[in-house]
């Protein structure tokens, strides 16, 4: 076994909490040496290396009531949605759907175009102030272009993003930008042709790229590139990733392979962060970029570069105790934490004549429900979850 795989425990993240808010910790263990003699030694380890969230003033959050609905009892405030269009993809990626393929939930029980501008309101008038569109392949959905222009004069929300495969996005883009689409993550995990239709069991990555340097053409900045690294498949591609980023204003988002229903996750697929960073540094020179308090990603400058790259370490690093993100999927069920198995339904309270205020009493309860971290990547890949495809990406 590498020493890498051997000491991987060594190098986790130890996450404590204590019930008064926010009295969190982070516990560091043994990284690579060599990098402490790198030319950003001088910087802390907590600053490099680690998220956290921002303090949450009790008196703000007791006279607001609102905005208690989204803050957990880690005094967690959860300002970002991310909401699954549909399950449905063109795309058939291994790590998100197994091969015999996933039950689809029926079109009627789909949350509608008006459900979801509903609750999507009821969460931004309670302060998310960023809402991602995801699926499946969210690009695919008719009234794709409707639901960003309601979502986007959403009062109070300041980000509409989406995630998807690039592969129908190049001639949709322009007309998605004008009904207010302002961040893009397209996800491209080869740079090779003949390796993406084995990955994705599909052709077509001709049409991502294009989709990649049509959304930096149309002003884009970043054009954010997510890349799941898996050991054996593509992790002798990180450096070329790293290329994507010379001229253009492109960040790549390299990904941790984690464990979802139906993926045949294994931790010798794994490539760790510290594996990661140890091979684009020995190449690039890397400066880390300050993180805001919430964001999932280590993200680092590279000299003579336009663009930047990132790190999602959710395996190896996590970043749960500055999470501030909530899911809706496509059913209607509202997911407080990706990793959780728990789950509850919004779409049959909607249809049974709930109101606002009965709905945020529900969506209040499972935000307290959240626990402060997840249970370790072992421990999750035994645990039931739904497939990648059902969660959404």
């Amino acid at each position: 076994m590498r020493p890498y795989l051997s000491d991987w425990h060594l190098r986790f993240t130890t996450f404590t909490s204590v019930k008064s808010k926010l009295k969190s910790h982070f516990q560091f263990g043994i990284y690579h040496s060599h990098l402490l003699t790198t030319n950003h030694a001088e910087d802390s380890w907590s600053k490099r290396y680690t998220t956290m969230p921002e303090k949450i003033q009790d008196d703000a959050v007791k006279d607001d009531p609102v905005s208690n609905m989204l803050v957990d009892s880690f005094g967690r405030l959860h300002t970002y949605l991310r909401i699954s269009l549909t399950e449905r993809c063109n795309l058939r990626c291994q790590y998100c759907m197994p091969a015999e393929g996933v039950e689809l939930t029926p079109g009627p029980l789909v949350m509608s175009q008006s459900e979801i501008i509903r609750v999507a309101n009821l969460f931004v008038s309670s302060g998310v102030n960023k809402i991602r569109l995801t699926g499946g392949e969210p690009s695919i959905r008719k009234d794709i272009e409707e639901i960003c222009s309601q979502l986007s004069n959403l009062k109070g929300l300041k980000t509409l993003a989406m995630t998807t495969n690039g592969l129908a996005l190049a001639r949709k883009l322009p007309k998605l930008k004008d009904c207010g689409l302002n961040l893009l993550n397209i996800s491209l995990d080869t740079l090779v042709p003949a390796k993406f239709e084995f990955m994705t069991r599909r052709k077509g990555h001709e049409r991502v790229m294009e989709s990649i340097y049509t959304a930096v053409d149309l002003g884009y900045n970043p054009v954010k590139v997510n890349c799941v690294v898996m050991r054996g498949f593509n992790d002798d591609e990180i450096c070329d990733f790293v290329e994507l980023t010379k001229d253009k204003p492109i960040n790549v988002r390299f990904i941790e392979f984690m464990p979802f229903d139906g993926n045949v996750w294994n931790v010798k697929k794994l490539v760790s962060y510290a594996e990661m960073l140890d091979i684009v540094g020995k190449r690039f020179t890397l400066q880390r970029i300050q993180d805001h308090p919430t964001e999932t990603a280590k993200n680092f400058s590279i000299d003579g570069h336009q663009g930047t790259v990132s790190f999602i370490t959710s395996m190896t690093n996590h970043f749960c105790s500055g999470c501030n993100r909530l899911r809706l999927l496509a059913d209607g069920n509202l997911k407080v934490c990706l990793f959780g198995p728990s789950e509850v339904s919004l779409r049959d309270p909607i249809r049974n004549g709930a109101d606002d205020n009965e709905l945020q009493q529900i969506i209040s309860a499972a935000v307290k429900r959240k626990k402060a971290s997840h249970a370790g990547m072992f421990d999750i890949a035994k645990t039931p979850n739904r497939p990648m495809i059902h969660i959404g990406g």
